[in-house]
């Protein structure tokens, strides 16, 4: 039985659901005014430099200061902090450290109870950070919902749930009836709702609020001032932006899916773009019609899978499905607006909740993820050890990035801790290949795993094989 989605166009009502939409993140939109940091012009002097204004730049000062309240930081930010991956994504706020458990077993099985417990005491550590920087997010401790489409997705339910229990989460296994009476969708065959293990935020006001506490714990931050080089010089780093320039002891990069300052990791990140629709506020009586009054985060269990929310005033963020690499992996942002992308995704979501017909969407949007062949972050050092990066999280980095910034900074400061000894950390992910390998390989994966959500998840030589070379792409 293939997946519920049309094989068909998309209907006129489906396209004009979105053309008036505005090009552009609605979680930016959604912030409130205010003056831009400073350019960085000059040379500075710092103890730490971090490149990078996003969720792990931020982090990573923080951590910074938090140990060394003496040490001077420096953040540079090659746009508006907050307006990479960090603003564009769906908010889930999830424990795993690893893009979920079965993406975890298959590379790091004996460490997984180390790495889940990891990043339980991340999530909560998170939780707590946000009280201490009165950081308001939006922070909602939903959960999450999985929801099969299909009748093999339904009967794997309880096999995933034991997994998850094995490891000590708090499942429950719904059917047909029971996910409906949760979230009234007709293509919804049962689900999985894991109860601890995530949260739903507001990315831009989780970004924004980072950056508020990062300038009030001293941290100079310099935007609009893109970075184009690092070098050594004397015991540091000399590190170059197009008007300016920062001397550091040390350097941390979180630079996510922009082109990266050091080139070998060119060969490990391959920059996907997703996007994303959100809708105007859904009425008492429209949302009446769907229910959803736990307001889980919600994904289904396809390859090619849709990611969904609410937000604080009742909106619908639809987002996922299409993963879209352009060859040599340019980012810009003339690809952020993507038509038949978001064609396809106004369908799906007519689809999902047909009693919404008429739903107009306000804001469409695109952006770039960081991802790498193991889909998890990854770490590493460079330089003689001056600089650090984080990188590679392929998604699910909104509560990873703030323990992906720890480990970088202690590989930096040199301190030996639990996770710095793990080969989740010591580990570089398979280098994808260089062009015009990469991108044949890459559409030929999307091929594959499209084929494989209309055979009943049967994944074929192709995708077997890049699961016996760890390479075992699944979304």
């Amino acid at each position: 039985m293939p997946p519920p989605w049309p094989t068909t166009p998309p209907t006129p009502q489906q396209l004009a659901a979105f053309a008036d939409a505005l090009p552009r993140p609605f979680w930016l939109d959604d912030l409130p005014a205010r003056d831009p940091h400073p350019r960085l012009e000059g040379v500075v002097d710092a103890d730490l430099c971090i490149v990078g204004g996003g969720y792990t730049g931020l982090w990573a000062a923080l951590h910074a200061k938090r140990l060394d309240p003496a040490r001077s930081v420096v953040l540079v930010e090659g746009g508006r902090c907050g307006e990479g991956a960090s603003g564009r994504n769906g908010g889930f706020l999830d424990a795993s450290l690893t893009h979920g458990l079965i993406n975890g077993l298959s590379r790091f099985e004996r460490e997984m109870p180390v790495l889940e417990r990891l990043g339980a005491e991340n999530f909560v550590g998170l939780r707590a950070d946000l009280e201490r920087h009165s950081i308001d997010c939006e922070y909602e401790a939903t959960g999450s919902l999985d929801v099969a489409l299909e009748p093999y997705q339904a009967e794997s339910l309880e096999e995933d749930a034991e997994l998850e229990r094995r490891f000590g989460h708090d499942v429950i296994v719904l059917d047909a009836e029971a996910v409906r009476a949760e979230v009234r969708s007709p293509t919804y065959l049962g689900g999985l709702w894991l109860k601890d293990t995530t949260a739903i935020v507001h990315p831009g006001k989780l970004g924004d609020g980072l950056r508020r506490a990062a300038v009030d714990a001293g941290v100079r931050v310099f935007e609009h001032s893109p970075v184009h080089g690092l070098g050594l010089e004397g015991a540091g780093v000399r590190v170059s932006a197009t008007a300016g320039a920062v001397r550091a002891r040390r350097v941390l990069l979180g630079t996510s899916a922009y082109p990266p300052l050091l080139g070998t990791l060119r060969h490990f990140i391959a920059p996907v773009y997703d996007y994303a629709l959100m809708t105007e506020p859904l009425s008492d009586a429209q949302l009446s019609e769907i229910g959803w009054s736990h307001r889980q985060g919600i994904g289904d269990m396809s390859n090619q899978f849709h990611y969904y929310r609410l937000t604080r005033d009742n909106r619908i963020l639809f987002g996922g499905y299409d993963a879209v690499y352009r060859y040599g992996g340019p980012v810009a942002d003339r690809l952020d607006d993507h038509q038949p992308t978001f064609a396809t995704l106004s369908q799906h979501f007519f689809t999902t909740f047909p009693q919404l017909d008429g739903l107009r969407f306000t804001h469409r949007w695109g952006g770039a993820i960081d991802t790498c062949s193991r889909f998890s972050v990854f770490f590493g050092t460079a330089l003689d050890g001056r600089v650090s990066y984080a990188v590679g999280y392929t998604g699910l980095g909104v509560g990873s990035t703030r323990w992906g910034a720890q480990v970088a900074l202690d590989l930096l400061d040199g301190r030996q801790t639990e996770a710095t000894s793990l080969k989740f950390v010591r580990r570089k992910p398979v280098p994808f290949p260089p062009e015009p390998v990469r991108s044949a390989v890459i559409a030929l994966t999307r091929n594959r795993l499209a084929a494989a959500d209309r055979r009943e998840g049967r994944r074929g030589l192709w995708l077997g094989t890049l699961d016996r070379l760890g390479l075992g792409f699944d979304s």
